[in-house]
């Protein structure tokens, strides 16, 4: 598979990695183990090396379970995962402490059975704490050898240039699709001025945009029910962009899902999309979107999706942890 770059410090990984997250949590009933650890393996055959997962996705049963999939399998891997939350009976606001960034590493490498972190990210901004400081853990942690290279997620420009200047951040991970694309006017210039990778998290717009979703049926538990663009009256209004998504695909001769891929591939080579899925037939279908080669006047059609897109992303208490 196609490599990329992250950052200028020497991280490389696969052009398209894999989002772990909904194999344990968020979208309703997890898979059984053998299902998810069947598609991690499935995605390091077809040569997905970047896994992503998080501490606050359970929380901890997501580590623990690539943990499991990875043993006898680490070499090659590129293991990203986060930090940022702090937890009493469920999540419970933010923790940017440098504490907290050391605790949450020693923790993360027991769940994951690995002795360095590839990527190690802040996983939401601590509003009360200089990302100076949050950043200097993060570099001690480099600096000791526990972690590679360091990122943050849903940061805006000044945190991400103030965090660059104690320590080089090599990925910022923030939501990017076609129905999404608030980081393009202030964040993205800044990330390639300070030559920061970007990883694009939630590329399929949470699976609306394979056209797969009916939001009618989603489960109690599902937290897309939260999320204002999967409201009944949003949905129907957001069913125009697949829509259009479904033509472009039938035109190429590809899916919806691999379309909005290829999208979001095409806005650079410093971008790897990390599209979560916790069925094999999927990240097939995920890898092969690196196939697909859309003209000018596909791209162009696609271009103005995001402009007609119903609902916020997320609720107003979740959009408050994000930065622009």
């Amino acid at each position: 598979m196609e490599q990329r770059k992250l950052g200028t410090q020497g991280l490389t990984v696969s052009a398209v990695g894999l989002g772990c997250m909904g194999m344990t949590w968020a979208y309703g009933h997890a898979p059984d183990e053998g299902q998810a650890v069947a598609t991690i393996h499935r995605a390091l055959e077809l040569g997905i090396n970047f896994l992503d997962t998080a501490e606050v996705y359970g929380p901890y049963t997501n580590e623990q379970l690539v943990g499991r999939a990875l043993r006898g399998r680490r070499d090659g891997v590129v293991v990203a995962t986060k930090f940022g939350f702090k937890f009493a009976n469920g999540v419970r606001g933010v923790d940017g402490s440098p504490e907290n960034v050391k605790r949450v590493a020693n923790q993360s490498l027991m769940r994951l059975g690995i002795d360095v972190i590839d990527l190690y990210y802040q996983h939401r901004r601590d509003p009360d704490v200089p990302i100076e400081e949050t950043v200097g853990a993060m570099k001690e942690l480099v600096e000791t050898g526990k972690v590679r290279y360091i990122g943050l997620s849903e940061v805006g420009p000044e945190t991400l240039r103030r965090a660059n200047a104690v320590h080089p951040i090599s990925a910022l991970q923030s939501e990017y699709s076609l129905w999404e694309r608030g980081v393009e006017n202030e964040v993205l210039p800044v990330v390639r001025d300070l030559g920061i990778g970007f990883v694009p998290y939630s590329p399929l717009g949470r699976g609306f945009l394979t056209g797969t979703v009916d939001v009618t049926s989603l489960s109690q538990n599902d937290f897309r029910k939260t999320n204002p663009r999967f409201s009944e009256e949003n949905a129907r209004a957001n069913d125009a962009l697949v829509a259009v998504v479904r033509e472009v695909a039938e035109r190429c001769g590809a899916t919806p899902a691999q379309v909005a891929l290829a999208w979001v591939l095409s806005r650079g080579d410093d971008v790897v999309p990390i599209p979560g899925t916790k069925r094999v037939r999927y990240v097939e279908e995920n890898a092969h979107a690196l196939d697909v080669r859309l003209g000018p006047e596909q791209l162009a059609q696609l271009d103005q999706l995001a402009s007609k897109t119903a609902g916020e992303r997320y609720a107003p208490e979740m959009m408050r942890l994000v930065e622009r």
